[in-house]
Protein backbone atom coordinates (compact mmCIF):
# COMPACT_ATOMS: atom_id res chain seq x y z
CA UNK A 1 0.00 0.00 0.00
CA UNK A 2 2.75 2.42 -0.11
CA UNK A 3 1.76 3.77 3.04
CA UNK A 4 -1.10 5.00 1.05
CA UNK A 5 -4.38 4.62 3.38
CA UNK A 6 -7.52 4.00 0.41
CA UNK A 7 -10.98 5.70 1.53
CA UNK A 8 -14.02 3.41 2.02
CA UNK A 9 -17.59 3.62 2.40
CA UNK A 10 -19.54 1.05 4.46
CA UNK A 11 -22.09 -1.03 2.51
CA UNK A 12 -25.92 -1.31 4.54
CA UNK A 13 -27.39 -4.37 3.96
CA UNK A 14 -31.25 -3.49 3.07
CA UNK A 15 -34.00 -4.43 5.70
CA UNK A 16 -35.38 -6.67 3.14
CA UNK A 17 -32.51 -8.56 2.89
CA UNK A 18 -32.04 -8.62 6.75
CA UNK A 19 -32.23 -12.29 8.59
CA UNK A 20 -34.73 -12.67 11.44
CA UNK A 21 -34.55 -12.92 15.18
CA UNK A 22 -34.54 -16.83 15.44
CA UNK A 23 -37.30 -17.72 18.19
CA UNK A 24 -34.14 -20.54 19.69
CA UNK A 25 -34.41 -19.97 23.40
CA UNK A 26 -35.95 -17.60 26.04
CA UNK A 27 -32.94 -14.86 25.72
CA UNK A 28 -34.80 -12.93 27.99
CA UNK A 29 -32.73 -15.06 31.21
CA UNK A 30 -30.13 -12.57 30.15
CA UNK A 31 -29.65 -10.37 33.22
CA UNK A 32 -31.57 -6.59 32.61
CA UNK A 33 -27.99 -5.44 33.10
CA UNK A 34 -26.15 -7.82 30.36
CA UNK A 35 -23.30 -5.99 28.74
CA UNK A 36 -23.53 -6.17 24.56
CA UNK A 37 -20.32 -6.15 23.27
CA UNK A 38 -17.66 -6.92 20.36
CA UNK A 39 -13.92 -7.23 20.56
CA UNK A 40 -11.09 -7.17 18.77
CA UNK A 41 -7.05 -7.06 19.24
CA UNK A 42 -4.35 -4.40 18.69
CA UNK A 43 -2.42 -6.06 16.08
CA UNK A 44 -5.12 -7.87 14.02
CA UNK A 45 -6.79 -4.58 13.34
CA UNK A 46 -4.72 -1.05 13.94
CA UNK A 47 -1.98 -1.32 11.28
CA UNK A 48 0.20 2.11 11.26
CA UNK A 49 2.95 -0.60 12.80
CA UNK A 50 6.18 2.12 12.54
CA UNK A 51 3.80 5.28 13.32
CA UNK A 52 3.99 7.91 16.24
CA UNK A 53 7.09 6.37 18.07
CA UNK A 54 5.54 2.51 17.63
CA UNK A 55 8.49 -0.22 18.20
CA UNK A 56 8.30 -3.53 16.82
CA UNK A 57 6.45 -6.72 18.44
CA UNK A 58 7.18 -10.17 18.13
CA UNK A 59 4.40 -10.74 16.12
CA UNK A 60 5.90 -7.71 13.31
CA UNK A 61 9.23 -9.99 13.46
CA UNK A 62 7.34 -13.28 13.69
CA UNK A 63 4.91 -12.14 10.55
CA UNK A 64 7.81 -11.20 8.52
CA UNK A 65 9.43 -14.27 8.84
CA UNK A 66 9.63 -16.65 6.02
CA UNK A 67 6.92 -19.72 5.99
CA UNK A 68 5.31 -18.21 9.40
CA UNK A 69 2.10 -17.13 8.20
CA UNK A 70 -0.09 -18.19 5.24
CA UNK A 71 0.13 -16.38 2.09
CA UNK A 72 3.22 -14.21 3.50
CA UNK A 73 1.09 -11.91 5.36
CA UNK A 74 1.67 -9.25 7.86
CA UNK A 75 -0.40 -6.79 10.25
CA UNK A 76 1.79 -3.44 8.77
CA UNK A 77 -1.74 -2.47 7.87
CA UNK A 78 -4.01 -5.08 8.74
CA UNK A 79 -7.79 -3.23 9.13
CA UNK A 80 -5.75 0.71 9.26
CA UNK A 81 -7.79 1.32 12.47
CA UNK A 82 -5.20 3.49 13.51
CA UNK A 83 -6.51 6.20 11.08
CA UNK A 84 -10.07 4.96 11.05
CA UNK A 85 -11.37 4.98 14.65
CA UNK A 86 -14.03 7.50 14.12
CA UNK A 87 -15.37 5.09 11.27
CA UNK A 88 -15.20 1.95 13.07
CA UNK A 89 -17.15 3.13 16.22
CA UNK A 90 -19.90 4.62 13.49
CA UNK A 91 -20.29 0.70 12.58
CA UNK A 92 -20.37 -0.39 16.50
CA UNK A 93 -23.16 2.23 17.05
CA UNK A 94 -24.88 0.86 13.84
CA UNK A 95 -24.48 -2.67 15.28
CA UNK A 96 -26.12 -1.44 18.74
CA UNK A 97 -23.78 -2.73 20.99
CA UNK A 98 -23.21 -1.37 24.44
CA UNK A 99 -19.32 -2.06 24.88
CA UNK A 100 -16.02 -2.71 22.94
CA UNK A 101 -13.61 -4.94 24.06
CA UNK A 102 -9.98 -3.53 22.87
CA UNK A 103 -6.33 -4.51 23.65
CA UNK A 104 -3.31 -1.96 23.79
CA UNK A 105 -0.15 -2.58 21.63
CA UNK A 106 2.30 -2.15 24.88
CA UNK A 107 5.23 -1.38 22.48
CA UNK A 108 3.45 1.69 21.02
CA UNK A 109 2.80 2.67 24.46
CA UNK A 110 6.47 1.90 26.08
CA UNK A 111 8.10 1.42 22.53
CA UNK A 112 11.43 0.38 25.09
CA UNK A 113 9.06 -2.76 27.28
CA UNK A 114 10.56 -0.42 29.99
CA UNK A 115 11.23 2.98 30.14
CA UNK A 116 9.80 5.92 29.20
CA UNK A 117 5.91 5.75 28.18
CA UNK A 118 5.28 7.37 24.42
CA UNK A 119 2.82 10.08 24.48
CA UNK A 120 1.89 10.13 20.80
CA UNK A 121 0.85 6.24 21.48
CA UNK A 122 -0.65 6.63 24.67
CA UNK A 123 -3.13 9.58 23.17
CA UNK A 124 -4.33 7.36 20.66
CA UNK A 125 -6.29 5.12 22.81
CA UNK A 126 -6.85 8.36 24.99
CA UNK A 127 -8.88 9.28 21.38
CA UNK A 128 -10.54 5.84 21.26
CA UNK A 129 -11.87 5.62 24.51
CA UNK A 130 -13.06 9.44 24.64
CA UNK A 131 -14.73 8.52 21.48
CA UNK A 132 -16.25 5.40 22.62
CA UNK A 133 -17.60 6.91 25.60
CA UNK A 134 -19.09 10.16 23.50
CA UNK A 135 -20.66 7.36 21.61
CA UNK A 136 -21.99 5.55 24.28
CA UNK A 137 -19.76 2.61 24.26
CA UNK A 138 -18.35 1.14 27.45
CA UNK A 139 -14.31 0.36 27.11
CA UNK A 140 -13.39 -3.15 28.23
CA UNK A 141 -9.55 -2.54 27.86
CA UNK A 142 -6.98 -5.31 27.81
CA UNK A 143 -3.45 -4.70 28.58
CA UNK A 144 -1.81 -7.51 26.67
CA UNK A 145 -3.41 -9.71 23.95
CA UNK A 146 0.03 -11.08 22.29
CA UNK A 147 2.09 -7.95 21.13
CA UNK A 148 5.42 -8.32 23.17
CA UNK A 149 7.85 -5.35 22.66
CA UNK A 150 10.43 -7.12 20.74
CA UNK A 151 12.97 -5.48 22.74
CA UNK A 152 12.17 -7.74 25.56
CA UNK A 153 11.96 -10.72 23.88
CA UNK A 154 15.44 -10.21 23.43
CA UNK A 155 15.93 -9.40 27.03
CA UNK A 156 14.47 -13.11 27.82
CA UNK A 157 10.71 -12.61 27.18
CA UNK A 158 8.16 -14.22 29.15
CA UNK A 159 10.54 -17.08 30.74
CA UNK A 160 12.61 -13.98 32.39
CA UNK A 161 11.10 -12.78 35.07
CA UNK A 162 11.59 -8.76 34.28
CA UNK A 163 9.27 -9.27 31.54
CA UNK A 164 6.15 -9.73 34.65
CA UNK A 165 7.39 -6.28 36.72
CA UNK A 166 8.12 -4.57 33.11
CA UNK A 167 4.23 -5.42 32.14
CA UNK A 168 3.36 -4.32 35.90
CA UNK A 169 5.35 -0.71 35.28
CA UNK A 170 3.26 -0.93 31.60
CA UNK A 171 -0.10 -1.32 32.79
CA UNK A 172 0.59 1.18 35.77
CA UNK A 173 1.42 4.15 33.23
CA UNK A 174 -2.30 2.43 31.06
CA UNK A 175 -4.45 2.68 34.11
CA UNK A 176 -2.94 6.48 35.48
CA UNK A 177 -3.76 7.60 31.94
CA UNK A 178 -6.80 6.15 31.53
CA UNK A 179 -8.34 4.88 34.80
CA UNK A 180 -10.73 7.97 35.15
CA UNK A 181 -12.56 6.68 32.22
CA UNK A 182 -11.50 3.04 31.46
CA UNK A 183 -13.12 0.84 34.22
CA UNK A 184 -13.41 -2.66 32.87
CA UNK A 185 -9.81 -4.01 32.51
CA UNK A 186 -8.07 -7.61 31.66
CA UNK A 187 -5.01 -8.00 32.17
CA UNK A 188 -3.95 -10.93 29.94
CA UNK A 189 -5.45 -12.31 26.79
CA UNK A 190 -5.42 -16.10 26.32
CA UNK A 191 -1.89 -16.67 28.26
CA UNK A 192 -2.52 -20.27 27.02
CA UNK A 193 -1.47 -19.31 23.33
CA UNK A 194 1.28 -16.89 24.59
CA UNK A 195 3.02 -19.80 26.80
CA UNK A 196 2.23 -22.85 25.20
CA UNK A 197 1.65 -22.26 21.30
CA UNK A 198 4.82 -19.53 21.13
CA UNK A 199 6.73 -21.24 23.52
CA UNK A 200 5.80 -24.67 22.98
CA UNK A 201 4.43 -25.59 20.10
CA UNK A 202 6.14 -22.58 18.26
CA UNK A 203 3.45 -21.83 15.14
CA UNK A 204 2.45 -18.52 17.26
CA UNK A 205 5.21 -15.76 17.89
CA UNK A 206 7.90 -16.00 19.56
CA UNK A 207 8.26 -19.19 17.70
CA UNK A 208 10.38 -21.03 20.16
CA UNK A 209 10.03 -24.60 20.93
CA UNK A 210 11.48 -25.40 24.54
CA UNK A 211 9.18 -27.43 27.16
CA UNK A 212 11.14 -25.30 29.68
CA UNK A 213 10.55 -22.19 28.20
CA UNK A 214 6.78 -22.67 27.93
CA UNK A 215 6.45 -23.42 31.47
CA UNK A 216 8.70 -20.43 32.88
CA UNK A 217 6.73 -18.40 30.57
CA UNK A 218 3.33 -19.72 31.84
CA UNK A 219 4.26 -18.59 35.33
CA UNK A 220 5.93 -14.93 34.57
CA UNK A 221 2.45 -14.49 32.30
CA UNK A 222 0.43 -15.39 35.82
CA UNK A 223 2.92 -13.63 37.71
CA UNK A 224 2.69 -9.80 35.29
CA UNK A 225 -1.39 -11.13 35.36
CA UNK A 226 -0.90 -10.03 39.74
CA UNK A 227 1.71 -7.38 39.62
CA UNK A 228 -0.85 -5.52 36.97
CA UNK A 229 -3.76 -5.85 38.82
CA UNK A 230 -2.25 -4.58 42.06
CA UNK A 231 -0.69 -1.66 39.60
CA UNK A 232 -3.87 -0.93 38.25
CA UNK A 233 -5.74 -0.81 41.74
CA UNK A 234 -3.21 1.61 42.94
CA UNK A 235 -3.74 3.61 40.32
CA UNK A 236 -7.38 3.47 40.19
CA UNK A 237 -9.60 2.17 43.17
CA UNK A 238 -12.76 1.76 41.58
CA UNK A 239 -11.09 -0.39 38.41
CA UNK A 240 -12.96 -3.85 37.95
CA UNK A 241 -10.46 -6.32 36.82
CA UNK A 242 -10.02 -9.89 35.59
CA UNK A 243 -8.23 -12.08 32.77
CA UNK A 244 -9.03 -14.04 30.04
CA UNK A 245 -8.68 -17.48 29.38
CA UNK A 246 -9.27 -19.48 26.40
CA UNK A 247 -10.65 -22.90 27.72
CA UNK A 248 -12.35 -26.22 26.12
CA UNK A 249 -14.17 -28.74 27.59
CA UNK A 250 -12.33 -31.82 26.89
CA UNK A 251 -13.46 -35.51 26.12
CA UNK A 252 -12.05 -38.77 25.57
CA UNK A 253 -12.28 -40.47 22.22
CA UNK A 254 -12.92 -43.73 23.32
CA UNK A 255 -13.93 -45.92 27.07
CA UNK A 256 -10.61 -46.69 26.72
CA UNK A 257 -7.86 -46.16 30.51
CA UNK A 258 -5.80 -44.73 28.05
CA UNK A 259 -7.95 -42.11 26.24
CA UNK A 260 -9.77 -41.28 29.69
CA UNK A 261 -6.46 -40.53 31.26
CA UNK A 262 -5.70 -38.44 28.31
CA UNK A 263 -8.79 -36.53 28.77
CA UNK A 264 -7.59 -35.63 32.50
CA UNK A 265 -4.10 -34.36 31.31
CA UNK A 266 -5.41 -32.55 28.14
CA UNK A 267 -7.66 -30.94 30.52
CA UNK A 268 -5.30 -29.71 33.11
CA UNK A 269 -3.00 -28.48 29.99
CA UNK A 270 -5.70 -26.65 28.72
CA UNK A 271 -8.09 -25.51 31.72
CA UNK A 272 -7.01 -26.20 34.93
CA UNK A 273 -2.94 -25.22 33.99
CA UNK A 274 -4.76 -21.30 33.95
CA UNK A 275 -7.51 -21.46 36.38
CA UNK A 276 -6.14 -22.95 39.69
CA UNK A 277 -3.87 -20.64 40.11
CA UNK A 278 -5.49 -17.39 40.09
CA UNK A 279 -8.10 -19.02 42.40
CA UNK A 280 -5.30 -19.43 44.74
CA UNK A 281 -5.13 -23.14 44.34
CA UNK A 282 -1.22 -23.05 43.58
CA UNK A 283 -0.09 -25.25 39.85
CA UNK A 284 -1.95 -29.37 39.35
CA UNK A 285 0.37 -30.99 41.01
CA UNK A 286 -0.08 -33.86 38.11
CA UNK A 287 0.95 -31.28 35.75
CA UNK A 288 3.67 -30.09 37.49
CA UNK A 289 4.82 -34.09 37.49
CA UNK A 290 4.18 -34.18 34.00
CA UNK A 291 5.66 -31.30 32.73
CA UNK A 292 8.61 -31.82 35.29
CA UNK A 293 10.22 -28.36 34.92
CA UNK A 294 10.70 -26.58 38.09
CA UNK A 295 8.87 -23.48 38.53
CA UNK A 296 10.94 -20.24 38.75
CA UNK A 297 8.59 -19.69 42.16
CA UNK A 298 9.56 -16.79 44.97
CA UNK A 299 8.08 -16.36 48.12
CA UNK A 300 4.82 -14.86 47.92
CA UNK A 301 4.47 -15.34 44.26
CA UNK A 302 2.13 -17.91 44.05
CA UNK A 303 -0.31 -15.13 46.26
CA UNK A 304 0.27 -12.34 44.15
CA UNK A 305 -0.70 -14.78 40.91
CA UNK A 306 -4.01 -15.24 43.12
CA UNK A 307 -4.78 -11.56 43.73
CA UNK A 308 -9.15 -11.36 43.90
CA UNK A 309 -10.38 -10.32 40.68
CA UNK A 310 -14.01 -8.93 40.18
CA UNK A 311 -14.37 -11.30 36.76
CA UNK A 312 -13.05 -13.77 34.66
CA UNK A 313 -12.68 -13.53 31.05
CA UNK A 314 -14.75 -16.74 28.66
CA UNK A 315 -13.29 -17.08 25.08
CA UNK A 316 -14.39 -19.88 23.49
CA UNK A 317 -14.48 -21.84 20.16
CA UNK A 318 -14.15 -25.50 20.13
CA UNK A 319 -14.36 -28.58 21.99
CA UNK A 320 -11.64 -31.28 22.46
CA UNK A 321 -12.04 -35.10 21.47
CA UNK A 322 -8.59 -36.62 22.70
CA UNK A 323 -6.81 -39.87 22.37
CA UNK A 324 -3.37 -41.37 24.14
CA UNK A 325 -0.87 -39.80 22.23
CA UNK A 326 2.70 -41.58 24.02
CA UNK A 327 4.74 -40.63 21.10
CA UNK A 328 3.91 -37.31 20.90
CA UNK A 329 4.50 -33.77 22.95
CA UNK A 330 3.05 -32.93 26.57
CA UNK A 331 0.04 -33.40 27.33
CA UNK A 332 0.51 -36.65 24.95
CA UNK A 333 -3.47 -36.35 24.06
CA UNK A 334 -3.76 -35.88 20.53
CA UNK A 335 -7.17 -33.67 19.63
CA UNK A 336 -9.18 -35.70 16.73
CA UNK A 337 -12.09 -34.99 14.64
CA UNK A 338 -15.39 -35.00 15.21
CA UNK A 339 -17.44 -37.45 12.26
CA UNK A 340 -20.92 -35.73 10.69
CA UNK A 341 -19.91 -32.85 12.88
CA UNK A 342 -20.50 -28.82 11.33
CA UNK A 343 -16.65 -27.17 11.33
CA UNK A 344 -16.44 -23.70 10.57
CA UNK A 345 -13.58 -22.33 8.13
CA UNK A 346 -10.86 -23.06 11.23
CA UNK A 347 -11.74 -26.45 10.86
CA UNK A 348 -13.60 -25.85 14.26
CA UNK A 349 -16.61 -28.11 15.43
CA UNK A 350 -19.59 -26.47 16.15
CA UNK A 351 -20.55 -27.59 19.55
CA UNK A 352 -22.61 -24.65 21.56
CA UNK A 353 -23.31 -26.85 24.20
CA UNK A 354 -19.53 -26.73 25.32
CA UNK A 355 -19.81 -23.21 26.01
CA UNK A 356 -23.06 -23.58 28.29
CA UNK A 357 -20.68 -26.32 29.80
CA UNK A 358 -18.01 -24.23 30.90
CA UNK A 359 -20.11 -21.43 32.53
CA UNK A 360 -21.32 -24.08 34.55
CA UNK A 361 -17.88 -25.27 35.28
CA UNK A 362 -16.39 -21.69 35.91
CA UNK A 363 -19.57 -21.12 38.34
CA UNK A 364 -19.29 -24.96 40.30
CA UNK A 365 -16.15 -25.64 40.49
CA UNK A 366 -14.36 -22.29 40.99
CA UNK A 367 -17.09 -20.37 42.28
CA UNK A 368 -16.86 -17.41 39.69
CA UNK A 369 -19.24 -14.66 41.14
CA UNK A 370 -18.91 -12.98 37.30
CA UNK A 371 -18.36 -13.88 34.11
CA UNK A 372 -18.29 -12.24 30.51
CA UNK A 373 -17.80 -14.11 27.10
CA UNK A 374 -15.21 -11.96 26.09
CA UNK A 375 -14.76 -14.16 22.68
CA UNK A 376 -16.68 -16.09 20.60
CA UNK A 377 -17.76 -15.82 16.64
CA UNK A 378 -16.94 -17.74 13.58
CA UNK A 379 -15.19 -17.80 10.74
CA UNK A 380 -16.86 -18.55 7.35
CA UNK A 381 -15.66 -17.89 3.71
CA UNK A 382 -17.53 -15.11 2.65
CA UNK A 383 -19.37 -13.72 -0.80
CA UNK A 384 -19.47 -10.03 -1.75
CA UNK A 385 -22.39 -9.80 -4.34
CA UNK A 386 -22.80 -7.96 -7.05
CA UNK A 387 -25.08 -5.24 -4.80
CA UNK A 388 -22.00 -5.31 -2.12
CA UNK A 389 -24.07 -6.94 0.53
CA UNK A 390 -23.24 -10.10 2.25
CA UNK A 391 -25.25 -12.75 3.28
CA UNK A 392 -23.42 -14.88 5.99
CA UNK A 393 -26.31 -17.57 7.32
CA UNK A 394 -24.09 -20.09 8.93
CA UNK A 395 -21.74 -16.99 11.24
CA UNK A 396 -25.67 -15.98 12.08
CA UNK A 397 -27.04 -19.41 13.14
CA UNK A 398 -23.53 -19.53 14.85
CA UNK A 399 -24.60 -16.21 16.88
CA UNK A 400 -27.86 -17.99 17.58
CA UNK A 401 -26.65 -21.47 19.45
CA UNK A 402 -24.27 -19.84 21.35
CA UNK A 403 -26.55 -17.10 22.64
CA UNK A 404 -28.87 -19.46 23.57
CA UNK A 405 -26.37 -21.68 25.14
CA UNK A 406 -25.71 -18.80 27.29
CA UNK A 407 -28.99 -18.18 28.41
CA UNK A 408 -29.21 -21.52 29.51
CA UNK A 409 -26.33 -20.93 31.79
CA UNK A 410 -27.50 -17.92 33.17
CA UNK A 411 -31.14 -19.97 33.91
CA UNK A 412 -28.74 -22.66 35.73
CA UNK A 413 -27.53 -19.99 37.67
CA UNK A 414 -24.05 -18.77 35.78
CA UNK A 415 -23.38 -15.25 36.55
CA UNK A 416 -22.99 -14.26 33.51
CA UNK A 417 -23.10 -10.55 32.60
CA UNK A 418 -22.03 -10.29 29.45
CA UNK A 419 -21.25 -11.36 25.14
CA UNK A 420 -18.79 -10.07 22.87
CA UNK A 421 -19.03 -11.08 19.75
CA UNK A 422 -15.74 -11.79 18.05
CA UNK A 423 -14.54 -10.27 15.93
CA UNK A 424 -15.97 -6.65 14.89
CA UNK A 425 -14.08 -6.55 11.90
CA UNK A 426 -12.35 -9.26 9.55
CA UNK A 427 -8.87 -8.69 10.69
CA UNK A 428 -5.23 -10.49 10.83
CA UNK A 429 -5.74 -14.12 12.02
CA UNK A 430 -2.23 -14.73 13.64
CA UNK A 431 -0.94 -17.27 11.62
CA UNK A 432 -3.58 -17.83 9.46
CA UNK A 433 -3.00 -14.35 7.90
CA UNK A 434 -6.34 -12.47 6.10
CA UNK A 435 -7.74 -15.76 4.76
CA UNK A 436 -9.97 -16.40 7.78
CA UNK A 437 -12.79 -13.73 7.77
CA UNK A 438 -14.43 -13.58 11.41
CA UNK A 439 -15.95 -9.86 11.33
CA UNK A 440 -19.47 -9.28 11.68
CA UNK A 441 -18.24 -6.70 9.26
CA UNK A 442 -16.37 -7.37 6.25
CA UNK A 443 -13.10 -5.84 5.22
CA UNK A 444 -11.68 -5.06 1.68
CA UNK A 445 -8.11 -5.24 2.93
CA UNK A 446 -7.04 -3.78 -1.05
CA UNK A 447 -9.60 -0.46 0.17
CA UNK A 448 -10.57 -0.54 3.53
CA UNK A 449 -13.81 -0.53 2.93
CA UNK A 450 -16.58 -1.48 5.68
CA UNK A 451 -19.69 -3.45 4.90
CA UNK A 452 -21.96 -4.83 7.95
CA UNK A 453 -22.84 -7.93 7.06
CA UNK A 454 -26.08 -10.12 7.45
CA UNK A 455 -25.05 -11.88 10.76
CA UNK A 456 -24.17 -8.30 11.97
CA UNK A 457 -27.20 -7.23 10.96
CA UNK A 458 -28.97 -10.11 12.81
CA UNK A 459 -27.07 -9.57 15.69
CA UNK A 460 -28.07 -5.75 15.99
CA UNK A 461 -31.94 -7.34 15.61
CA UNK A 462 -30.76 -9.86 18.52
CA UNK A 463 -29.60 -7.22 20.77
CA UNK A 464 -32.64 -5.19 20.09
CA UNK A 465 -35.29 -7.88 20.55
CA UNK A 466 -34.43 -8.83 23.68
CA UNK A 467 -33.98 -5.68 24.71
CA UNK A 468 -37.30 -4.94 23.76
CA UNK A 469 -38.58 -7.87 25.49
CA UNK A 470 -37.33 -6.97 28.91
CA UNK A 471 -33.84 -8.57 29.02
CA UNK A 472 -30.76 -7.66 28.45
CA UNK A 473 -31.54 -3.84 29.06
CA UNK A 474 -27.70 -3.04 30.12
CA UNK A 475 -24.45 -1.65 28.09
Amino acid sequence: MGGRRPSGRAHQVPPTERQSVSDLTDLTALPADFTWGVATASYQIEGAVAEDGRSPSIWDTFSHTPGTIDNGDTGDVACDHYHRVPEDIGLMKRLGVGAYRFSLAWPRVVPGGDGPVNKAGLAFYDRLVDGLLEAGITPFATLYHWDLPQTLQDRGGWPARDTAEHFAAYASAVAERLGDRVKDWATLNEPLCSAWIGHLDGSMAPGVRDLTAAVRASFHLHLGHGLAVEAIRAASSDARIGIVNNLSPIEPATDSEADHAAAVRADGHTNRWWLDPIHGRGYPQDMLDLYGVELPERPGDLATIAAPLDWLGLNYYFRQIVQDDPAGTAPYARQIAVPDARHTHMGWEVHADGLEQLLIRLTDEYGARRVYVTENGSAFPDTVRPDGTIDDPERARYLDEHLAACARAVAKGAPLAGYFAWSLLDNFEWAYGYDKRFGLVHVDYATQLRTIKASGHHYADLIRSVRSSGGGEGT
